[in-house]
């Protein structure tokens, strides 16, 4: 049985490689609908759903050594994964991009302070 999921459960990854560890997260999904009325109706006859959107706000991001090595940079970071492993399932937002970096720290350090990110899809897998 796996245990509590910590930092290391939540990362980026990009083309199977695991580039990042996220220390938090939060997602919000969201989804435009759209009534059908019809003449003489008081009340919508039908309701059509549009695209759904994936924002994610991730906290204090650190880039793993083999990513640093590879020469990692952030603001070229394209078309990337962000993977939760929790106990019972994995959910896993791809085709993200970044929307907002903010950096802080040390001279030399690669940690991203928040990063909003766009994400195209969501999925959960079993454990």
């Amino acid at each position: 049985m796996r245990g509590i999921p910590s930092s290391s459960d939540i990362y980026l990854e990009v083309n199977g490689r695991k580039v990042a560890v996220v220390q938090s997260y939060s997602a919000q999904s969201t989804r435009a609908s759209t009534v059908i009325e019809a003449f003489g109706e008081t009340e919508p006859v039908a309701t059509i759903t549009g695209p759904k959107e994936h924002l994610l706000e991730l906290s204090r991001i650190y880039a793993t050594d083999e990513a640093l090595t590879d020469g990692l940079n952030f603001h070229e970071l394209e078309d990337f994964s962000l993977v939760i492993c929790k106990p019972d399932r994995r959910i896993i937002y791809s085709n993200c991009q970044w929307s907002k970096l903010s950096e802080s720290g040390t001279l030399g350090a690669s940690v991203l302070e928040k990063v909003t990110v766009v994400a195209g899809k969501r999925l959960e897998t079993g454990p």
